[in-house]
């Protein structure tokens, strides 16, 4: 029997699909252990304001094939201070609840990891996020259907490229990380990805142009990540409109279309797994923790590098992408 007889579980930070699937997973499995579950709605911010619920079986009914997450999600700038999280942990002890289970990307496991050092409270995380970016898991939930995402409007946008004999440069999310942008890119059949990774070391759009791009070609696309870094689908236009007149150029910002949808099969696997594993970390008296995946393998992973450590963007992707869009 488990020490712990009431967890919360919260969703935090930018809403990925598959955060549904994890809620369920994790409430069938605390239950099914023997334990109670209260759902905390909007984040952290529902510690502070109350919003707190108990969770029973048929409140997680017929939820995982929906996105976005039912728990809802907000910033909360008292929980970045001492006295808010005091108040937090204040509602936790009123509640009964003695683990928590965040789900949310790298703002969501600051907090928790913060929160955890300074009130010794049991917490583990699950990687939510469509931006793939957290260190010790091979894959985030809702980074795969965003990038299914991505691919499907990039198939349409083809469409209208070739039509036109344009040159497409399409903004795709992921804050200061190039997965969604090199894999989408790869996906799509795309000519180049701009990824701040890259951007950091050489000029990548000179590169690009130098190297004969799109000779053969009556229409190109190329897919830039949203950082400052790579100045953005807007600033590599505007700099292309200058320095490469020649060319026809277009904008498309794909913006929130990346995180709705329903989640494919394989988030809908990974939140499973992953809601049913934090579970079974809080039994094994884990805490402080990610859950992760690595060569299909569940892992446990601590905040400290699952925050700090930056994840490593697979450079023989941009190989493959550069041999493949010849």
């Amino acid at each position: 029997m488990s020490r712990f007889k009431c967890i919360g579980i919260l969703t935090s930070g930018g809403d990925a699909p598959g955060m549904n699937a994890a809620i369920r997973a994790v409430t069938r499995s605390a239950i099914y252990n023997g334990m109670r579950v209260k759902g905390i709605y909007r984040g952290y911010k529902g510690l502070i304001t109350r919003e707190i619920e108990e969770f029973f079986n048929q409140n997680v009914s017929n939820i995982i094939q929906r996105g976005g997450t039912i728990l809802k999600t907000a910033r909360c700038l008292e929980f970045k201070t001492p006295e808010g999280r005091k108040f937090a942990y204040e509602r936790l002890q009123e509640e009964g609840i003695d683990a928590l289970v965040t789900i949310g990307g790298d703002g969501t496991l600051t907090g928790a990891r913060i929160f955890a050092q300074e009130f010794n409270f049991p917490i583990v995380g699950l990687p939510g996020t469509i931006d793939n970016d957290l260190y010790g898991t091979d894959t985030t939930i809702g980074y795969d259907t965003a990038l299914n995402t991505i691919m499907e409007c990039v198939d349409r946008i083809r469409d209208t490229a070739t039509s036109h004999d344009r040159l497409f440069f399409i903004e795709v999310m992921g804050r200061d990380a190039g997965f969604l942008a090199l894999n989408g890119a790869v996906a799509a059949g795309a000519e180049a990805a701009l990824i701040p990774e890259i951007s950091l070391e050489k000029d990548q759009l000179a590169e690009m142009i130098e190297n004969g791009f799109r000779k053969s070609k009556n229409s190109s696309i190329v897919l830039v990540a949203e950082s400052e870094v790579t100045g953005g689908a807007m600033g590599v236009a505007e700099r292309v409109k200058k320095e490469y007149p020649q060319f026809d150029v277009r904008v498309s910002i794909l913006g929130h279309l990346q995180r709705g949808g329903s989640p494919t099969a394989q988030d809908r696997i990974l939140a499973t797994r992953m809601g049913v594993a934090a579970i079974e970390a809080l039994l094994e008296d884990q805490r402080n923790v990610m859950i992760g995946l690595q060569n299909n393998q569940i892992v446990y992973v601590p905040f400290s590098k699952a925050i700090k450590n930056d994840k490593p963007i697979n450079r023989d992707l941009l190989n493959t992408l550069q041999v493949s869009s010849i």
